[in-house]
């Protein structure tokens, strides 16, 4: 593909959109609506597109095909569950994931979800299930079997008939079975072993490596496998998890003796780099770069005439939007190039440090929006790609023979103008250590100039982080609206900006993890974005244990703080994973410090609690025991419990309205009084 004719025909199709003549604050009902089209997927020939269409509480797939996008598309629902999710596996085979709730009954009574997978035409005509289950002969067995669920390892893009799946249930769990989907039967390829932790094959679709888990005299550990010609799997690759060394196989060349691995051993961030296998000699660094994980090799897997089979298309690393990726492939970086010219995206220079060291550059990266290049044909003739930013909700299009056609908005209704403007910042923790942040400034227009009332807004995890790109939960677009500033700080203890960042929250839960926290109020106070006695913390998951932390913390920064579904005592609920040597010797060290229970009758500022009755990550009595004690103690607390939520996305609309409406009441009318 030549770079001049992708710039030319695409600079011509170029196009802006017209806006309003001021910036309009979304409703709770915008927020909260599935949206209008998502989860677009191509067919491996290019002829037909599928996606998730809303339909009020429900989702059904939509199926075009990209030669006919003015006529109405074929509708798929289904009856008993909700479709969550919908991929091509094959030109006339979708995979769908559905789910529904279920009341497990053995013993208590315990609430959560089921999920399925499920396989279909391109009529939704014909349904089954990847890898159809025995007959159960008892009750117990019929459950285990309603709440399984097989995992697609391999669509084999080569194969127009089968696909590789791992079988999730009874005594073959782990297998691995190869399906024909013309007739649904299935053959085990891999009887596995109770301490294999996942597969991995070459651009053939062979089971070439695999991980394992396992306890020897030094402690747990994680190994890498290799499969000789001869069958036998022998280990090349062994990291102890108490010394967080990552060493994963994640890929193959075309020539199947050559694997990508990607490491971190002797190394703040991760790298790539060929490994031969017959030799066991680690070959050349693939891939390294200086501020980021480096994280995947995008390789292409078809045969077709002319594709370049295992040719290598782009490189990934973990940058400020998680998933970024630098092109290698001459006719990718010409396509990426024009389609960047045709949508209006440029890049800004941005300041960015590495945590390990202080080190820092300036680069050009597309702050505002960026394209993501999802599926393609071999050729490169049909690709689908999405748009989006932080202010930018997710915009579809598909560039077919040269045109480029807009699929579909996300959110139309949203102005993406009202969610203002984020940007990657840094900031120096009280002893040095460079925290990354991204900062959300209100629109000026909407808002008027700052400083604004500000939220600190702690991810999950701890071992998580955050990015760039639009946040779907709609927590910071709700805020960000809202005419508060949202500063999302990447605290110590945070995974993917590097080892000694991560490393360094190990025994600081509500210590130095929580002072990196303060430490950023501090500084949006001192930038004069916040308004001073205007702050306040809101998170869920490990972040609302951050927010029961600053509730009980004295001499903190904050007016109020929201705690959805947070930990309250860390003791009592990492004791149940304690039995499992790989939490117990990896993660359970990293476990230590203010545990909130233990001082909620000791509460320092208000506080809103909400959590879900059917969160199986973290029990619904972490939030129960905490407002207990505070309310015996005369604390000012509220507390929401929301039937049938999980830790997770919300079952119905309903229920997201429900949750993000107690978000914004809180801090808008309530906060301890007068709003925040």
């Amino acid at each position: 593909m030549n770079r001049a004719f992708v710039l030319a025909t695409l600079a011509s199709l170029a196009f802006g959109h017209v806006q309003a003549a001021a910036p309009v604050r979304p409703t709770i009902e915008q927020l909260a609506a599935y949206p209008q089209y998502s989860g677009f997927s191509l067919s491996p020939d290019g002829q037909h597109i599928a996606a998730l269409r809303a339909n009020g509480e429900e989702r059904v797939i939509a199926v075009w095909r990209t030669d006919a996008l003015d006529k109405a598309p074929t509708l798929i629902g289904a009856s008993s569950m909700k479709i969550s999710g919908v991929q091509f596996i094959k030109n006339d085979r979708l995979a769908v994931s559905l789910m529904q709730p279920i009341d497990l009954r053995l013993g208590e009574v315990t609430k959560t979800f089921l999920t399925k997978l499920m396989i279909t035409d391109l009529e939704g005509e014909d349904w089954n299930e990847p890898l159809p289950q025995k007959r159960a002969n008892t009750r117990a067995e019929e459950l285990i079997q309603s709440i399984s669920n097989p995992t697609l390892l391999d669509s084999l893009p080569n194969d127009p008939s089968h696909i590789l799946v791992v079988n999730n249930v009874g005594s073959n769990a782990g297998d691995v079975y190869r399906v024909d989907l013309r007739n649904f039967r299935s053959e085990r390829i891999q009887m596995s072993e109770e301490q294999v932790a996942g597969y991995v094959t070459d651009l053939d679709g062979n089971l070439r490596a695999r991980l394992k888990q396992d306890i020897g005299g030094n402690g747990a550990y994680v190994s890498a496998e290799f499969r000789d010609a001869s069958g036998r799997w022998e280990e090349h690759f062994r990291s102890y998890v108490k010394d967080r060394d990552q060493t994963q196989i994640i890929g193959f060349s075309k020539d199947p003796n050559i694997a990508f691995v990607v490491s971190n051993v002797g190394q703040d961030k991760t790298l790539i780099y060929e490994y031969d296998i017959n030799a066991r000699q680690r070959k050349e660094v693939l891939f390294q770069h200086r501020f980021f994980n480096a994280n995947r090799v995008l390789v292409n897997h078809s045969r077709a005439s002319g594709a370049g089979f295992g040719e290598i298309r782009g490189l990934g690393y973990e940058g400020p939007r998680g998933d970024d990726i630098e092109w290698t492939d001459p006719n990718m970086r010409a396509l990426d190039a024009g389609l960047r010219q045709a949508l209006g995206i440029t890049s800004q220079k941005l300041r960015i440090v590495d945590p390990a060291n202080g080190q820092s550059a300036t680069i050009d990266y597309p702050v505002e929006k960026n394209i993501t290049i999802s599926d393609f044909t071999p050729d490169l003739s049909t690709v689908l790609l999405s748009v989006d930013g932080a202010a930018v909700p997710p915009e579809y299009y598909l560039f077919k023979d040269g045109r480029l056609s807009l699929l579909a908005k996300a959110f139309p209704d949203i102005d993406g103008r009202a969610l203002g403007q984020t940007e990657l910042v840094y900031y120096k923790a009280r002893d040095g250590l460079d925290i990354p942040a991204f900062l959300t400034r209100p629109n000026t227009e909407l808002c008027g100039a700052g400083p604004w009332p500000a939220v600190v807004h702690p991810h999950g995890g701890p071992w998580a982080r955050d990015t760039m790109d639009f946040d779907g939960s709609m927590w910071v677009p709700l805020m960000a609206s809202r005419c508060m500033a949202v500063l999302r700080p990447q605290f110590r203890g945070s995974d993917g900006w590097g080892r000694r960042l991560w490393m360094a929250g190990d025994a600081e839960w509500g210590q130095k993890m929580q002072d990196d926290k303060d430490d950023g109020a501090k500084w949006l106070i001192e930038q004069k974005i916040a308004k001073p006695g205007h702050i306040a913390m809101f998170g869920f998951s490990y972040g609302g244990y951050s927010a029961f932390a600053a509730s009980v913390r004295p001499n903190g920064l904050y007016k109020c703080a929201i705690a959805g579904a947070g930990v309250s005592d860390h003791k009592r609920i990492w004791a149940r994973y304690y039995t499992n040597p790989f939490f117990r010797q990896a993660q359970a060290p990293t476990v230590a410090g203010l545990n909130p229970i233990d001082k909620a009758d000791q509460m320092q500022i208000p506080l809103m609690v909400y959590h879900g009755n059917r969160d199986q990550i973290v029990p619904l009595e972490q939030s129960e025991w905490f407002v207990n004690k505070a309310k015996q103690a005369g604390k000012p607390v509220v507390y929401h419990e929301i039937k049938d939520y999980a830790h997770g996305p919300a079952w119905t609309r309903e229920i997201m309205g429900d949750q993000l409406r107690l978000i914004d009441d809180y801090l808008t009318k309530d906060c301890g009084g007068g709003g925040l």
